[in-house]
């Protein structure tokens, strides 16, 4: 039955980014070299990432919210939107279209978020004795970040591979992925500010990730209309 519970939360956790790599255009056009190339600047991304929390968080003895400490793990987090750019524009990827191009790398750039920060604790803790929902709460919390690292991807691309992008979307741009990009903090001062419980800080991300593709979407779309 442990077991049992494993796979499951594995499945849920890990499966939908298989599902949208074999359900889109991504696997007819072969962009999986792309999805691993951008999983590698995640890794290396996460690296640094780690290094500067090391170096400049001071270790808390409690869970409190700390505002400052919070907005220096967000600028650090800006580091996410260096290795995003990188992966975008100075990776040697086939030829495909841009479209295809930020799909591959946010799907990379998602399953390998979801393996260095859930696998272990599903191996760990998934596979006890007692069944628990914050599993199954972590599956669908990957599964928001999934489409948050997808739109995130979008937004890089209409910034920095877009030329022609209508003035008055620029803002717009900026300001969506500034804001994706802060997310974490989003959701630890959630957690820790306002004292938000595991579901309802998920059941928030789910909320936003499906409103963030949605103006992705739109601004992608309006991005591609040939301009008047």
């Amino acid at each position: 039955m442990t077991l049992f519970h494993f796979f499951n939360c594995a499945i849920l956790t890990f499966g939908p980014h298989a599902v949208y790599y074999s359900a889109t255009p991504l696997s007819e056009y072969d962009t999986l070299g792309t999805s691993v190339k951008a999983a590698l600047v995640y890794l290396g991304t996460a690296l640094v990432k780690l290094v500067c929390l090391a170096t400049f968080l001071n270790v808390s003895e409690n869970d409190s919210f700390d505002p400052y400490q919070e907005l220096l793990k967000a600028l650090i987090g800006f580091i996410d939107v260096a290795g995003l750019y990188f992966a975008l524009t100075q990776l040697t990827h086939r030829n495909i279209s841009q479209n295809h191009k930020f799909q591959a790398v946010g799907l990379g750039w998602a399953f390998a978020d979801s393996v260095l920060h859930r696998l272990a604790p599903l191996w760990v803790g998934a596979r006890g004795l007692e069944f628990t929902w914050d599993f199954i709460l972590q599956g669908l919390e990957a599964n928001a970040n999934l489409v948050l690292s997808i739109s995130l991807a979008a937004l890089g691309s209409l910034m920095w591979l877009r030329k022609n992008k209508p003035k008055t979307l620029i803002p717009i741009i900026y300001a969506c992925a500034g804001i994706v990009a802060t997310m974490p903090s989003i959701t630890s001062y959630l957690r820790r500010g306002l004292g938000w419980h595991f579901p309802k800080v998920v059941g928030f991300e789910l909320f936003t990730s499906l409103v963030t593709a949605f103006i992705s979407w739109q601004l992608f779309s309006a991005c591609q209309r040939p301009s008047s």
